[in-house]
């Protein structure tokens, strides 16, 4: 089957949004249940000229955009959201250190078509890109992978690090504490680290921050080719490693997300997909046992998709994002099924029940997208809600896919 043709196993197409003609999305999506009953999904975009949009998906057969709004610039994207109640934080990444906005703005959302700017955290300065991803759900804390303008790196690709801001007064956010990748950093009293040998080194830097009530002292942290940390943030100006999951070398690099599985004592890490036509295959999503959590170790992969279907289509091919269960009202939350995206080989649910043999339950993947730059669908980013619809999104043209889920 070619990228001309959908496919789909399990997964059925309610409904697809082109978002205006502004379909490139990042990887940022998160539900608001807004004051006044509707569900509304908020997604950032990949790049300028928009910032955010904002979907009515009450019916998910009808979405209906509230709002869609401008970045100041072209140098600038926001790539990730989060919600929390009726407020919502949005990353803001630069395209070479120094330039503005670089941090995070905090938005009051209560009446979604008029989202009200309540506060920026500046995170920029002259070695720092600003925000690449962010996680808020307890209308608290932002936890993000952001570069730091006290910190210097020793080499430009390890710029972001992990910091924890304390936003309890929204108006005033608040750095309380960071922690990076030892050696990468000026100043610092460790070597710098081994690097992944060229063309795969992507840095050593931070990329998700998941911290859940569940276990509100721990952050599961992805640092692209540092691998997967677990840290101890009980005392959260002085982060402490716990354990560290790496497979790379021999893999190829960017660790992405660490979603913890609390009551099996599973942690579900992917790593993403970077280069087009398979280029850095294979990016696997891996199942890790932390019974241990100080001795975390690999039992098994998620099946991958065919390569021999799907390396060559165009653009990547490999795991990228998962349905992290967020811990807010509207959220899917499942110990049992894995969502996650593949780029070219869609969107693709997991049944890990047993979790040394996972299996492949559902999957759909959209025909390409009109203007795609690579001929092929790229999803990207995908977040399930409580009615077990699918949301998932494109990288570059194809907007928003609202999937029925028969599991």
């Amino acid at each position: 089957m070619n990228a001309a043709t959908a496919q789909h196993r399990n997964m059925k197409l309610l409904s697809h949004h082109d978002l205006s003609g502004w379909g490139g999305l990042g990887e940022g999506v998160a539900l608001q249940l807004a004051p006044d009953g509707r569900r509304i999904l908020w997604m950032a975009h990949e790049s300028a000229p928009k910032n955010f949009t904002g979907v009515d998906v009450s019916d998910p057969r009808a979405p209906k955009i509230v709002v869609q709004t401008e970045l100041p610039h072209a140098a600038v994207r926001s790539n990730s959201l989060e919600i929390s109640g009726q407020m919502m934080a949005v990353a803001y990444q630069v395209s070479r250190p120094g330039l503005q906005p670089a941090g995070f703005d905090l938005f009051d959302i209560s009446r979604p078509e008029s989202p009200r700017l309540i506060s920026h955290f500046d995170a920029s300065g002259p070695h720092s890109r600003g925000a690449h991803t962010l996680w808020f759900v307890d209308g608290e804390t932002v936890h993000m992978a952001c570069g730091d303008p006290e910190l210097v790196p020793r080499n430009p690709k390890d710029d972001q690090v992990y910091r924890i801001i304390d936003v309890r007064n929204p108006s005033k956010p608040e750095a309380v504490g960071r922690w990076h990748f030892p050696g990468t950093m000026e100043g610092d009293a460790e070597p710098p680290p081994q690097r992944l040998a060229a063309p795969f080194d992507s840095g050593i830097r931070a990329h998700n921050s998941n911290v859940y009530p569940e276990r509100p002292d721990r952050c599961y942290l992805g640092y692209i080719d540092g691998g997967i940390f677990v840290l101890d943030i009980s005392d959260r100006s002085r982060p402490k490693v716990v354990s560290r999951f790496v497979n790379s070398p021999p893999f190829k690099g960017f660790s992405h997300t660490a979603l913890p599985l609390f009551e099996r004592n599973l942690l579900v890490c992917s790593d993403e997909c970077v280069m087009d036509n398979g280029g850095d295959w294979p990016k696997l999503v891996w199942m890790v046992d932390m019974s241990d959590e100080k001795n975390l170790v690999s039992i098994s992969t998620l099946p991958a998709p065919p390569v021999d279907v799907f390396a060559k289509r165009g653009g990547r091919f490999g795991a990228h994002n998962l349905h992290e269960n967020p811990p807010v009202p509207g959220a899917w939350k499942s110990d049992q099924v894995i969502v996650g995206t593949f780029f070219n080989a869609g969107v693709r649910a997991y049944d890990i029940s047993d979790p040394f043999a996972p299996q492949e339950i559902a999957s759909f993947v959209p025909a390409a997208p009109a203007g795609s730059p690579v001929g092929a669908t790229q999803i990207n980013d995908v977040f399930v809600d409580d009615r077990g619809i699918v949301f998932a999104v494109d990288r570059h043209t194809g907007g928003l896919y609202c999937i029925e889920m028969n599991i």
